[in-house]
């Protein structure tokens, strides 16, 4: 279902997209255009280049975040659960080793392994694979300069229309990381031990970055060993002021063995221990990847700034699990991006407009599992996606304070699919199939600041999510007969600084039709693990308030509201969705010490129990977890952190998969995920 646009708004956004002649702008009308996008940082610590990232992402009347390094460089964090902690309404939880659950506002909400319904990307070249798929552990948080956050419709400037959004990891440039040399070890607990290490040079109009990453930990649970290298490299070249050119390349190693998930008694009970079945076959995932993009930023004129690059990436892996998966996948793509800032009809307007194209190939194999070593030959299948997006969004102030917006992307999807007969295995065939979406997802919008800076915004917002390969499942009869996820995003929300207090609020209402929904499948009704359900809703509130009550002191809370139930579903009614836990608060008390320490202890703590199926007849239990944070930087730069996390050691469910119904016999509930237990972890770094 489309939104019903009037001509006003569309004659807007074409006055917007199509810049006037070039001409001059007076430097009144320059400043008044960056008084009106300027929105108060959070960290007042965050440097200029963090600064002027959030200046950028306050153009968007929505949702947005940006984390600095600086914000968790004092803290143990391996993975993207660390990093987006205090990111209010981003539901991240791990489970095991760099392995989280990852949902924004509902997005993926069932899925239960791997990621659906949000980019991410670093550098702006996708982990996702073209038909969305994506992985979350050859994400390394240590090369980060900082990491945006796009949430729901608010992504329009990647391309995409996911109703989870964009995330993105930003590396640093020779020009922008935080010293010329910085080395850090942190370890502790479980056997962990992780070294960082980074060079930063300029050489004139040349600049380069280069970082490495090692890590090991036996892990808190039985059969979760694990080993992680990361390396990346950032070269630009300048090019007079604002032109550059710029080489990223990256690569990474995951090693992970996988304990799995274990019912509700034997969570609470005896955490550390691993699913039977998976200690047995010795589940692990082992991953490659190399990820390459050269870019550009290259201003045309004082209006026009294009962006844009071409990339490719490469990741094999091995995984055993209930059979040895072995898939070796290629991407590529290519993206350009065109900001304008000008006039349309005598007021102060700005635009950006672009296209992205990517394309994916995957060759997947599979094998018996004799205890993590391949067996015989099962199946063999190659799988083939691109996707287009076309996108603009523009601006226009009616008054110094008020802008309209209005956007909005045509998105194609492909899926073709190829499986082959392996001789002498009778469950194998050929099969050659193919799938093609398409749509269009607008976006109107209201941004209004105050004098003070303070903002507030409005906006809604049509998102769509096309089924990926694991969730079309190809048989012998083909495709599962799935169709994309729709869904509109009403959302309205408030963001500034006052004194002592800075603020970040927003509520949203999604109607969504045909849910991608993922559930452990139920044999006795002979459902796939997949469905589109009937209409849902999505709604909530995401608030964040940082209040420094005292010149030493600072209150930092997060808190989420989290609705989602479907409506009037054949077989679920108005019943609640599971997994996403109904209430969700953060909280973290600091103090910096005038000799150079500090100590902040904090408290996660869901509120209320969470549904586990669909039916609403089991729950997992609600917790609170408290942490101590501290640490002391010395007058010659070195750092030293300690990170207790868990302190009373108790006993809960970090997350868990969806089931159908708990109550009948031949669904299993074994699909729970212990929270680690108490923990100690120390660090020390150094910046030259």
């Amino acid at each position: 279902m489309l939104l019903k646009t009037s001509a006003a708004p569309c004659a807007l956004l074409l006055a917007a997209l199509i810049p006037p002649p070039a001409h001059a702008q007076s430097a009144d009308q320059a400043t008044r255009l960056d008084e009106i996008i300027v929105t108060a940082a959070r960290n007042p610590e965050d440097p200029p280049v963090v600064a002027e990232t959030r200046a950028r992402l306050s153009r968007t009347p929505g949702a947005v975040a940006v984390v600095s390094a600086e914000s968790y460089r004092d803290r143990y964090a391996p993975n993207l659960a660390d990093v987006l902690r205090d990111v209010p309404g981003v539901y991240a939880e791990k489970k095991w080793g760099g392995d989280i659950r990852l949902s924004i506002r509902g997005s993926g909400i069932g899925n239960s392994s791997h990621n659906r319904g949000t980019l991410l990307a670093q550098d702006g070249i996708p982990f996702n694979e073209a038909d969305g798929f994506g992985d979350f552990q050859l994400i390394d948080p240590s090369i980060a300069r900082y990491t945006e956050v796009y949430k729901g419709g608010n992504a329009l400037r990647f391309g995409g229309a996911l109703l989870g959004g964009a995330i993105n990891l930003v590396t640093p440039t020779g020009r922008t990381a935080g010293a010329e040399d910085a080395f850090r070890i942190d370890g502790g607990s479980f056997g962990t031990l992780r070294a960082h290490a980074e060079v930063a040079r300029t050489y004139g109009d040349w600049d380069v970055f280069v970082a490495a990453t090692g890590q090991k930990a036996d892990g808190w649970r039985d059969q979760s060993n694990g080993q992680q290298q990361y390396g990346s490299l950032n070269i630009g070249r300048r090019f007079g002021e604002d032109r550059e050119v710029r080489l990223y390349v990256s690569g990474g190693y995951v090693h992970q063995e996988i304990p799995g998930s274990v019912s509700l008694s034997d969570a609470l009970t005896r955490p550390p221990a691993a699913n039977a079945t998976n200690k047995a076959m010795a589940y692990q995932r082992d991953m490659a990847s190399m990820r390459s993009t050269l870019q550009t930023r290259w201003r045309l004129n004082e209006e026009t700034v294009f962006e844009g690059g071409i990339y490719g990436t490469w990741k094999d892996l091995d995984h055993p699990i209930f059979q040895v998966v072995d898939q070796q996948s290629r991407n590529y793509g290519v993206f350009g991006r065109l900001d304008w800032t000008g006039q349309a009809f005598g007021k102060t307007a700005d635009a950006f407009y672009g296209v992205s194209y990517r394309s994916g190939d995957l060759d997947a194999n599979q094998w018996i599992n004799l205890a993590g070593s391949h067996g015989a030959h099962t199946a063999q299948s190659r799988q083939n996606a691109t996707g287009l997006d076309v996108f603009a969004e523009g601006r226009l102030f009616v008054t110094d304070r008020l802008a309209l917006v209005a956007g909005g992307s045509y998105g194609r999807a492909e899926r073709d699919y190829q499986s082959f007969v392996i001789p002498g295995v009778s469950t194998t065939f050929n099969l050659t199939t193919g799938k093609t979406y398409d749509w269009f997802a607008p976006r109107l919008g209201l941004l209004w600041q105050s004098e003070s800076g303070a903002q507030a915004y409005a906006n809604v917002t049509r998102s769509v999510e096309p089924p990926n390969f694991s969730a079309l499942s190809p048989d012998a009869a083909g495709f599962k007969p799935l169709v994309p996820q729709e869904a509109v995003t009403y959302e309205a929300g408030v963001r500034g600084k006052h004194g002592a207090f800075t603020w970040d609020v927003s509520v949203y209402r999604a109607r969504l039709e045909h849910e991608l929904l993922n559930f452990v499948a139920d044999p006795a009704r002979g459902l796939p693990a997949t469905f589109n359900a009937g209409p849902t809703t999505h709604q909530g509130i995401e608030a964040g308030l940082d209040w420094r009550f005292a010149p030493r002191w600072r209150l930092r809370q997060t808190y989420a509201f989290s609705d989602f139930h479907f409506d009037g579903d054949a077989d679920y009614g108005d019943r609640d969705l599971p997994v996403v836990p109904p209430h969700l608060y953060r909280a973290e008390l600091r103090y910096d010490a005038p000799q150079g320490w500090f100590v902040a202890p904090s408290l996660e703590w869901s509120m209320a129990d969470s549904w586990v199926d669909y039916q609403n007849t089991l729950k997992a239990p609600s917790y609170a977890v408290a942490s101590l944070n501290a640490g002391w930087t010395s007058t010659t730069g070195v750092r030293l952190f300690l990170d207790v996390r868990n302190l009373t050691d108790e006993r809960y469910i970090s997350n868990f998969s969806a089931v159908t119904n708990a109550r009948l016999p031949t669904v299993s509930t074994a699909v729970f995920f212990p929270g680690e237990g108490r923990s100690v972890f120390v660090g020390v770094s150094r910046s030259f």
